[in-house]
C-alpha cells in the first residue's frame, strides 16, 4: 500500500474539508417525513455570563410551578416554553471554556489538544439546510471571536455581529454584476471539486479496504457539496424577499448589549419570517458585565446584576412575541420554531458547569411546565437536542452524548 503524504492530500482536497455543510453518513434528503411540508425551523441562543439561578429557577417541578423573577418576564409565554433544572452537557467542564461548547456537548474543553465537534445548529442545517436560500445563519452579539457553531471537523464558523449588514444580506439585492461575480465565484468552486474529486477516484484504486471505506464517504461528501453549491448557485438569481423594514443602525457601545441585542432580534424574525433560513445561532457575548458576574453575595452587586438579567429577558420576551404574533397558515411562526436559550454557566460566580439554567419555546412541543432533573446526578442537556433534531424530521439515535430524547418534552 502507498504511504499518503497526509499534508499533501488535505490541501488537494481542502476546499472540501473548509466548508461546513458535509454529511458524508446521509444523503442530502434524509430525515423527510411527512411533515416534511410544514417549515420547522430552530433558534439556538447562549448568554456567556451565566444567569443568576436564584431568580431563574423555579421551586416547584411540573405543569403548576411558581413564577420566578426571571420567568415572570417571559409569562406571556409560560404555556409555550417549558423549563428546564438539574441539566448539563456531560463532561463539559472548565468555566469559561465551555461556552463554546454549548450547541456541540464537547466535553472538556479546557484540556489541550481538545478539538470541538459538530454544533447542533450545524448537523440540523446539514439536513434540512438546502430548503432555504440560506441553511443557517451564525450571528453573534459581541465585539469579536465568540460563536456557537463549529463544522464536522470542529472549527468555529465565524460569526455576523452587525444587524445592518445582516439585513443588508437578507433583503437588498445585489446588482447584475455583483450577482455575477457570485455565481462565478461558485462555480469555480465546483470544479476545483470536479478536479478533487477525480484526484481521489484515481487514489482509491490502490488503498486498503477500509481506507476505500474512508474515501467513499469522502467522495460522497465531495458530491454532496457539489450538489449545495449548484442549489446556491440557483439561489443568486431568485429575487431576495421583500419587507417594508428598514436596515437597523448598528449599536457600537458594547454597554448596550441589550439593545443592540433587541436589533438582532429583529432581523432574525424577518429571516424567519421570510422564510430565508430556518436554522440560526445566536452567541450573547455579556462580557461586559464579567466584573458584577462576580458578586461575591453582595446585596448592591446583585441587585445591579438582576437589573441587567432581567433586561435580556425582556428583550427575549419580545422576540417571543414577535414571532407569536406573525401567523403562517394558521399556525404562529413560534409554533414552527424551537427556540432554545440557555448558559454554559450554572452560576459564574463560582465557574459552575452543572445545574444549567435553560429553557426552550415554541416548536410544537407540549409546554407549560417545569422539568425538575436530579441537581446532582445531573440529566444529560445534550438529550433535548436529540429531540429538536426529531423535531426537524432527522432521523438520527444519537447527538454528542446524547442517551436518548429528552423525557417529559413531548409533541403537540
Amino acid at each position: 500500500m502507498p504511504t499518503l503524504n497526509r499534508r499533501t492530500f488535505l490541501r488537494g482536497a481542502g476546499v472540501a474539508f473548509a466548508l461546513p455543510l458535509l454529511d458524508a453518513m446521509q444523503p442530502a434528503f434524509a430525515g423527510e417525513t411527512k411533515e416534511a411540508a410544514i417549515p420547522r425551523r430552530m433558534v439556538c441562543m447562549e448568554t456567556n455570563m451565566g444567569i443568576l439561578p436564584q431568580y431563574f429557577f423555579p421551586e416547584k417541578e411540573g405543569r403548576d410551578y411558581e413564577g420566578t423573577p426571571y420567568l415572570d418576564r417571559l409569562k406571556a409565554h409560560r404555556e409555550q416554553m417549558t423549563v428546564f433544572s438539574g441539566v448539563s452537557l456531560p463532561g463539559v467542564t472548565g468555566a469559561h471554556a465551555a461556552e463554546k461548547c454549548f450547541l456541540t456537548g464537547t466535553p472538556h474543553p479546557e484540556r489541550g489538544g481538545f478539538r470541538n465537534w459538530v454544533s447542533l445548529d450545524q448537523y440540523a442545517a446539514e439536513h434540512v439546510g438546502n430548503r432555504t436560500r440560506y441553511p443557517s445563519l451564525v450571528l453573534a452579539m459581541s465585539g469579536e471571536g465568540g460563536t456557537l457553531s463549529f463544522t464536522r471537523s470542529g472549527a468555529p464558523i465565524s460569526a455576523e455581529r452587525s444587524p445592518k449588514k445582516l439585513f443588508n444580506k437578507l433583503f437588498v439585492q445585489g446588482k447584475a454584476d455583483e450577482v455575477a461575480a457570485n455565481v462565478e465565484a461558485l462555480k469555480q468552486g465546483r470544479s476545483m471539486l470536479d478536479f478533487v474529486g477525480d484526484q481521489s477516484k484515481r487514489l482509491n484504486r490502490s488503498l486498503s479496504k477500509p481506507d476505500q471505506q474512508r474515501m467513499d464517504q469522502y467522495l460522497s461528501s465531495v458530491r454532496e457539496l457539489e450538489q449545495r453549491l449548484h442549489s446556491s448557485e440557483e439561489w443568486e438569481y431568485k429575487p431576495k424577499p421583500t419587507v417594508t423594514a428598514t436596515a437597523p443602525e448598528d449599536i457600537e457601545d458594547q454597554k448596550e448589549f441589550i439593545r443592540k441585542t433587541r436589533l438582532m432580534f429583529d432581523v432574525m424574525k424577518l429571516a424567519l419570517e421570510t422564510d430565508s433560513t430556518r436554522i440560526i445561532s445566536l452567541f450573547i457575548d455579556t462580557t461586559v458585565i464579567h466584573n458584577i458576574t462576580h458578586h461575591g453575595n453582595r446585596p448592591e452587586v446583585l441587585a445591579e446584576l438582576r437589573a441587567k438579567e432581567e433586561g435580556q429577558f425582556d428583550a427575549l420576551n419580545a422576540f417571543l412575541t414577535a414571532l407569536a404574533d406573525t401567523k403562517e397558515a394558521g399556525q404562529s411562526l413560534l409554533d414552527r420554531s424551537m427556540v432554545l436559550y440557555g448558559t454554559c454557566m450554572g452560576s459564574a460566580n463560582s465557574h459552575s458547569n452543572v445545574n444549567l439554567p435553560v429553557l426552550i419555546a415554541g416548536g410544537g412541543f407540549k409546554h407549560g411546565q417545569h422539568l425538575a432533573f436530579d441537581q446532582k446526578n445531573n440529566y444529560p442537556l445534550s438529550n433535548l437536542y436529540l429531540s429538536m433534531l426529531h423535531r426537524l424530521g432527522i432521523e438520527t439515535n444519537e447527538f454528542s452524548t446524547s442517551k436518548g430524547t429528552m423525557h417529559g418534552l413531548d409533541l403537540v
